[in-house]
């Protein structure tokens, strides 16, 4: 059936590439003697937008605010007006910031600064005239002395990145931020470039993380069939939180921790799964996304050859030591013992499916299902397992999901 020409030039004129494309210029000049950024947001056109409506929080990040148009602040809020023409908001954010311990989240000292890109711009409902298309970029004016930044977004200049993320209208920094006097490692890992990245002198074993990442990148990618363009590793040690977070395609890791703990587990894989899983559970289902975490940052390592079968037979008995007391995994937060049990729980699933598809199947097709949805509960999972199985599973009827 032909469509009417009218038709077809509607779709044509609805499309992006017929929208008015906006510059929207982020300018980061950091500021080791305050703990602080100074950020510039510098839009080409400010017709173009109606208002951005930024959520401030409540502790007080956010400082200074100068505006071309309207700014009115109320609370938590903050709403900017843009005046026609080029125009400009400007403000101080707080970069400084630590955990009761007085460890430091994010941190920024006079040889290097290590943030996350998210706290430079508040999340900001935009409001912009249809056809419009805003196209972001980042800026960073480093100290003097200090020698580069790594971001998770693409180098389009000397110290300048393209801020582009689908899933969002309003594009702005996010995901981890290291500037300095860094040392880098890089590689390219299957269709993503791959970044570890510390400052100098605070004991960041770059290669280690690296070849770590080449080994498993293969088996990582077999089950979660992503292709970032980008994947920044940040670590750092003075000062730091003692641990592992994932931001937007990015990854922080303190320097001290091992690669592998004793026990066979690692926490760099385990946010790397979380990275590439990135499946969202709902209902009290929080034992799903934590067991299947734990299940393939082990059982990737067991697959690239990192785990030798009696060390594998030592995690076992573990898990079976640590769950052995759980009767029920449905809850908001899942605990260390309830992980344990999904664990066992999610390997017994994956043996059942193997068995009765002839290997044919397993529980990485479940869990590629998995990641297709915007969210998951309990029920639904159980749904997708048994029609990978093709029949009902006995390892579900487990009195632990009830």
């Amino acid at each position: 059936m032909r469509c009417p020409l009218w038709m077809l030039l509607a779709v044509a004129v609805c499309s992006p590439v017929w929208a008015k494309k906006v510059d929207l210029d982020y300018q980061v000049r950091l500021l080791p003697a305050t703990g602080q950024a100074e950020v510039r947001l510098t839009l080409a056109e400010g017709s173009a937008v109606r208002s951005l409506d930024f959520d401030l929080g409540s502790a007080g990040l956010y400082s200074g605010f100068h505006a071309d148009g309207q700014w009115q602040q109320q609370g938590a809020r903050g709403v900017w007006r843009p005046a026609a023409g080029t125009t400009h908001l400007s403000y101080r954010v707080k970069l400084d910031q630590q955990l009761r311990s007085g460890a430091y989240t994010s941190r920024i000292t006079p040889q290097w600064a290590l943030f996350l890109g998210d706290q430079l711009v508040p999340p900001a409902r935009l409001d912009q005239q249809d056809g419009t298309e805003l196209v972001a970029r980042m800026s960073v004016d480093l100290p003097e002395g200090w020698k580069s930044v790594e971001t998770r977004w693409p180098r389009i200049g000397k110290d300048t990145f393209r801020i582009d993320n689908v899933s969002r209208l309003f594009d702005r920094p996010t995901g981890w931020i290291l500037a300095g006097e860094l040392g880098s490692r890089r590689a390219r890992l299957g269709e993503t470039d791959v970044t570890v990245a510390a400052p100098v002198g605070q004991g960041m074993r770059r290669m280690d993380n690296l070849t770590l990442l080449t080994f498993v990148w293969p088996h990582l990618q077999a089950v979660f069939p992503r292709n970032p363009s980008k994947l920044l590793l940040v670590g750092a040690r003075d000062g730091m939180a003692r641990g592992v977070t994932a931001g937007d395609g990015s990854i922080y890791l303190h320097s001290s921790r091992p690669l592998v703990s004793e026990s066979g587990s690692s926490s760099l894989l385990r946010e790397l799964v979380q990275l590439f899983a990135q499946i969202r559970v709902r209902d009290d289902s929080d034992w799903l996304a934590q067991g299947l975490t734990e299940y393939y940052a082990t059982e990737l390592l067991r697959r690239a050859g990192g785990i030798s079968d009696d060390r594998y037979e030592v995690w076992q008995a573990r898990l079976q030591k640590q769950g052995s007391k759980v009767t029920q995994l449905r809850a908001e937060h899942a605990t260390g013992a309830q992980t344990a049990r999904a664990v066992l729980l999610l390997q017994a699933l994956d043996k059942e499916i193997r068995i009765h598809t002839q290997s044919k199947r397993s529980l990485d097709d479940v869990t590629r299902a998995l990641m297709r949805l915007p969210s998951v509960n309990t029920e639904e999972f159980v749904q997708i397992s048994e029609s990978v199985l093709e029949r009902r599973s006995e390892v579900l009827q487990s009195k632990v999901l009830r």
